[in-house]
């Protein structure tokens, strides 16, 4: 059994060129399920949103039917269990080509996420049989039942309450769950209850059992095709062969799941992202201002080349993580060591959570700035992912919440760094100096906040938030470095230069924001000597006219109206 928690190794050692996968890593089968998603999107869903999000969910539920039809809900399930076993990396393909599904890619993502890995990762073998066919073909639809009025980014203070009946052979469940994804049609939902008051409990229940009812839809900012609605348990008897995993241990299965589904919210953050760069893009070459298109200035030019260089990195990022999520479940020895292997990558799956989300909000809010006033109309689907994205950064835990998780699992985890040997060498030298040192600002940090006794990262929430940014630029960073130089090895320079580009842009900009930052903090913490001197070393001037590469960078952009890698 898997038992000791892993440590976050890229923070001491150096990463080697083999240990990450990158998207020009994809194999015949990446590419086939990549074009399978793209043409579902395309042919299936996207004529039917209209009808979804004027809530006709009988669309939704009939397309959920034909995504389960061609395999995309089962695809990262165990064969042994009735998937497909293709692999992490697959599911991150598929959760990111969902996405200009737009509120169909939430009813999908509920589904193959928090919907169905309670029951396939942590249920017993009657449970998978009973219930996992159905929900893997589509024709069971299900829901994750956690947040209540009291208890959102608090989640073990819920108070639905399971007591045992007087035969013992049900729970007897009463509460109220608030803003259930998928509730409004879901045939099943995974409930979580305390059993005689503090034994927090996962439970399967149908929703067909008596004393089920769900309330009204709600009305939402945004994604109003996704049904949102509350689940009001009123003395509900569940069979006590509907109990996930053990009684009291509920928080294993919640907290493990949600780390994954962080993940898969990051994949699709990716894919919305990308959706509206190419909005945003085919807008400007359209659209003629002063006798010229809007992307012939140089400010939409400057704002295109950020759009698609935060994307890039978020890209690398996130199918690195993905890579590591296949290794790790590939080397399972068995179905007991499923929540430690979640569980040592939570902190990889809340970074790609906490960046995407907020990449995603970035990019949008840039892309609808391009279209100007008519970005704010309805007719034009840029008002819709606008609305639509920013609900992305509360999901499956706020970003600030996955930044205290963050801080202190570092905190908990922390390894004193090993000496870097290897010499610096290859196109992006300076770039792996600014990681070096990035990397080193870290261990100051750390120290500083153990010898000021700042140990307590809850109660300096700014402190923590601060060094979570720092590991996920350090851990963004490093995933675009090696990306690039992976690529590079395998093609050259010359085809490869917009991934260069892309790559000494971003550590330069975000590590200088980053030592700034650490530069603001140092009274506050302590005003360490090796602090400050590697903050200043990071606030430097670059050795490349960047105006100049974020305008070629845009051309590119521009030629091909698209995101290109």
């Amino acid at each position: 059994m898997l038992t000791e928690k892993k440590k976050q190794h890229y923070l001491t050692i150096d990463v080697e060129l083999d240990e990450v996968f990158i998207p020009e890593d994809f194999n015949q089968e990446h590419e086939m399920i990549k074009d399978l998603v793209e043409k579902f999107v395309v042919k299936d869903v996207r004529p039917s949103l209209d009808k979804i999000e004027n809530q006709q969910y009988h669309e939704t539920v009939r397309l959920m039917k034909e995504a389960g039809t061609l395999g995309l809900i089962s695809a990262d399930i165990p064969e042994a269990i009735g998937g497909l076993g293709l692999g992490k990396i697959s599911a991150t393909i598929i959760s990111e080509k969902i996405a200009p599904a737009r509120s169909f890619s939430i009813t999908f993502g509920g589904q193959t996420g928090i919907g169905a890995l309670p029951i396939a990762y942590f249920g017993a073998e009657k449970q998978k049989d009973k219930y996992l066919p159905a929900i893997l073909t589509g024709d069971l639809i299900t829901a994750y039942a956690l947040t209540e009025a009291g208890a959102g980014t608090d989640a073990m203070n819920i108070k639905t309450t399971a007591i045992p009946s007087e035969c013992n052979r049900f729970y007897i469940l009463n509460g109220e769950k608030q803003w259930i994804s998928n509730a409004g049609f879901a045939d099943l939902f995974i409930v979580f209850a305390k059993v005689k008051g503090d034994r927090f409990t996962a439970f399967i229940l149908e929703k067909d059992f008596n004393g089920v009812s769900i309330g009204p839809e709600e009305k939402k900012m945004g994604l109003k095709g996704s049904s949102t609605c509350s689940l009001i348990l009123d003395n509900v008897k569940v069979p006590k062969e509907n109990i996930i995993g053990e009684i009291g241990r509920g928080h294993v299965i919640a907290l493990n799941v949600l780390n994954l589904g962080r993940h898969k919210i990051s994949a699709t953050s990716l894919g919305a992202a990308k959706h509206a760069i190419e909005l945003a893009v085919t807008y400007a070459n359209q659209r003629k201002q002063f006798g010229q298109s809007l992307s012939s200035f140089p400010f939409i030019k400057n704002k295109l080349a950020d759009m698609v260089i935060k994307t890039y990195v978020n890209e690398s990022a996130i199918y690195r993580t993905a890579g590591l999520l296949e290794k790790s479940f590939n080397q399972l020895a068995d179905q007991e060591d499923v929540a430690p292997t979640i569980s040592n990558l939570a902190v990889e799956c809340s970074i790609n959570k906490v960046m995407s989300t907020e990449t995603l909000d970035f990019v949008v809010d840039e892309a609808l700035q391009i279209h100007g006033g008519y970005g704010y109309m309805a007719e034009y689907e840029i008002e819709t992912l606008y609305r639509d994205s920013r609900i992305t950064r509360i999901f499956e835990g706020t970003n600030e919440i996955n930044r205290l998780n963050i801080a202190s699992t570092l905190f908990k985890t922390y390894e004193k760094p090993i000496e870097q040997t290897k010499a610096q060498e290859g196109i992006l030298i300076q770039e792996k100096q600014t990681l070096h040192l990035l990397k080193k600002l870290y261990h100051a940090m750390i120290f500083s906040i153990q010898k000021y006794d700042l140990i307590l990262l809850n109660d300096e929430q700014e402190v923590a938030a601060f060094l979570a940014d720092l590991v996920s630029c350090i851990y963004a960073i490093e995933s675009a470095i090696l990306r690039t130089e992976k690529v590079i090895k395998l093609s050259g320079i010359e085809r490869n230069q917009q991934k260069i580009d892309y790559t000494i842009l971003y550590t330069h900009e975000q590590s200088q924001q980053l030592a700034i930052r650490a530069l603001n903090l140092l009274l506050h913490i302590g005003d360490e000597e090796s602090l400050s001197q590697l903050a200043c070393r990071l606030v430097r001037s670059s050795q490349k006219d960047l105006v100049k590469v974020k305008r070629r960078i845009a051309d590119i952009i521009i030629k091909e109206e698209k995101y290109r890698s």
